[in-house]
């Protein structure tokens, strides 16, 4: 069991980086703070498919790696 979820965890955590490193716009350091002149729009189509798919990746590694501690 504990083999499976440390497959699960590795592939995740993958999953999740690389999810993050694509949404990444080019803006530099600027907008860390706060120096980002993009104003606030609707995600739509793969944006917001890779957003989802960001949350689902995170929310499965941090369940698994809790889980792997109780078992």
């Amino acid at each position: 069991m504990k083999n499976v979820l440390n497959i699960i965890i590795a592939i995740s955590s993958i999953t999740t980086v690389l999810a993050i490193i694509l949404q990444q716009k080019g803006s530099g350091l600027s907008g860390v703070f706060g120096g980002s002149d993009v104003s606030y729009m609707t995600k739509r189509g793969a944006e917001k498919f890779l957003v989802v798919f960001t949350i689902i990746s995170a929310v499965v590694l941090c369940a698994s790696a809790l889980l792997i501690l109780f078992v």
